[in-house]
């Protein structure tokens, strides 16, 4: 035999045993009404702090925010996110303050709320800014993945804007594309971006120049084509072939006509959501109506993008929303964490974990991560300067609690709307006076009481002692409460010394019935058989 005969070598790779697991059902959320639209979105955006689902909603479009720990069967009344006038088509939450999230709705209009820690207790109509530029419906969302408050929306008049939400600006109109925009992606540094249409079409665009660098036949199916940037510079689409068969493509951005592999995939019509790590470079192909997530690792040698497994479940799917990585939970190795929206309103949590014997933090199956905080600011980066994500280790932050990674207090998103040249003085008085009373609102509803407000610096109460009058009149009411207390137990203590009497007295007056003798025939025994002992 030859000794220099090749052996099939099985693939090495940390990642070839990551399995699935869901929780149990009194782990994930129920009694959800998740939206019926036709819109081919996600209904379903989760961080950290929050897991926000799209609903249906009677008057108008919402979505619900629920608190991680909000586990079980969801209350009907719920409060709800709902200052649109039409259904919401897409929600995003801003990578850079877990309590701010985005919504695009049927009514043209892209509205930004803060969430307060904890959820809301009401519904919730006034956002933080109404962002008003496109003539039609806006079904995509889209945050910057390093510069503060830059937002990137495209609606069905086939316009991509991206706006400066900390003023409420458009800063960068594209108008590109002839026809509908399916999908929008940043790359790693949130210079380029690549986009998916229905003319079939992939476009990779230089914002900032507002100039379309390639372009390229994407898939030739007419269904709805999906696009993301990977870390390193590639591009991972999916499609429909000529046949209507799912596949999945990976290109460069210098030969987009040319994909590196074309795989397809299925026949199913349900459109494909890839949804992306960077940190372990894994793939996670989700799609609508699919009851399994298929998972594949990107890597340098062929075949690039290597099959790991598939997730099974009884269930379609919905919508589906992933947590980023800093919301794992390191103790138990999940590398990813999903939420499935069932059609039976059940939200499914879905837990990625690759298996490790030891109990120690795993350095390789958590590189540093995506933190919550920016690189640029909106101003740096449209001057045109680029600047890689911040990172942070899980090693130090992640605190080992239900949810994994707990992150810091609530950052209140302000918006300063730049001064119209174009006011008159009257105008200018209006808008003073409108702004005043809405800081004096907010101020309201964040400190409700003196005590209650929080030295921003030392996290203790900035006024500990409230005024002399005050601690008097409840000093007053305490005293009076402890009195009703007292006098309520004193009455309820001669109440049952007054029963226990009345009980004794009775006893004592109604004689003991005698036994009926021996030999005396019972009347009563017919009457106490069943039914079909007579």
């Amino acid at each position: 035999m030859d000794t220099a005969m090749s052996f099939r070598v099985v693939r090495s790779s940390k990642f070839r045993h990551v399995y699935g697991q869901a929780l149990k059902r009194e782990q994930c959320y129920d009694n959800i009404r998740v939206s019926k639209s036709s819109w081919d979105s996600t209904f379903c955006a989760v961080n950290p702090k929050f897991l926000a689902i799209i609903v249906e909603s009677a008057g108008g479009g919402a979505f619900i925010v629920l608190p991680h720990n909000k586990v079980g069967r969801i209350p009907a009344d719920h409060p709800l996110v709902g200052g649109h006038k039409g259904p919401v088509l897409d929600i995003a939450w801003c990578p850079h303050n877990d309590n701010v999230i985005a919504s695009g709705s049927e009514d043209c209009v892209v509205k930004v709320w803060q969430i307060p820690d904890g959820g809301i207790s009401r519904t919730l109509t006034e956002p933080v800014v109404d962002l008003v530029y496109h003539q039609r419906r806006v079904g995509l969302v889209l945050w910057h993945p390093t510069a503060q408050n830059v937002l990137l929306t495209a609606g069905s008049d086939n316009q991509i804007a991206i706006w400066n939400v900390g003023t409420g600006e458009v800063l960068i109109s594209l108008d590109c594309h002839p026809d509908l925009i399916y999908s929008a992606c940043w790359n790693w540094t949130g210079s380029k971006l690549v986009t998916t249409c229905r003319d079939k079409k992939i476009r990779i665009i230089d914002p900032r120049k507002g100039e379309v660098e390639s372009e390229a036949i994407a898939h030739e199916g007419s269904k709805a084509s999906r696009a993301i940037f990977l870390k390193h510079g590639l591009v991972f689409t999916t499609g429909f072939s000529r046949m209507s068969e799912r596949q999945y493509t990976l290109r460069t951005p210098d030969a987009l006509s040319e994909p590196i592999v074309s795989v397809e995939i299925d026949t199913s019509n349900g459109v494909m959501f890839p949804l992306y790590d960077p940190d372990t470079n894994l793939i996670y192909l989700c799609g609508k109506g699919d009851s399994v997530i298929r998972y594949f690792e990107v890597t340098p040698e062929p075949p690039f993008v290597h099959y790991i497994n598939t997730f099974q479940t009884p269930d379609p799917q919905r919508g589906i929303g992933m947590m980023p990585k800093r919301g794992c939970d390191v103790a138990t190795c999940e590398i990813a964490k999903f939420y499935r929206l069932n059609n039976s309103g059940l939200c499914q949590v879905v837990s990625m974990t690759v298996p490790r014997k030891s109990e120690l933090f795993q350095e390789d199956l958590y590189p540093d991560t995506l933190s919550d905080e920016a690189s640029l600011t909106a101003d740096e980066w449209l001057a045109g300067e680029d600047a890689e994500p911040c990172t942070m280790s899980l090693k130090e932050r992640a605190l080992v609690v239900q949810g994994g990674y707990v992150s810091g207090r609530a950052q209140q998103l302000t918006v300063t709307k730049r001064t119209n040249a174009l006011a008159t003085g009257k105008d200018r008085e209006k808008e003073r006076e409108r702004e005043r009373r809405r800081d004096e609102e907010d101020k309201d509803n964040r400190s409700p009481t003196p005590a209650a407000r929080v030295d921003s610096h030392g996290g203790t109460p900035a006024s500990a002692t409230p005024p002399p009058a005050l601690n008097a009149l409840v000093e007053k009411q305490l005293s009076d409460l402890v009195d009703e207390i007292r006098k309520l137990k004193s009455v309820i203590v001669k109440q049952e010394n007054r029963i226990r009497a009345l009980e004794a007295t009775v006893k004592s007056l109604i004689p003991p019935t005698p036994a009926p003798p021996a030999d005396q025939p019972d009347h009563n025994h017919e009457e106490n058989m069943a039914p079909d002992e007579v």
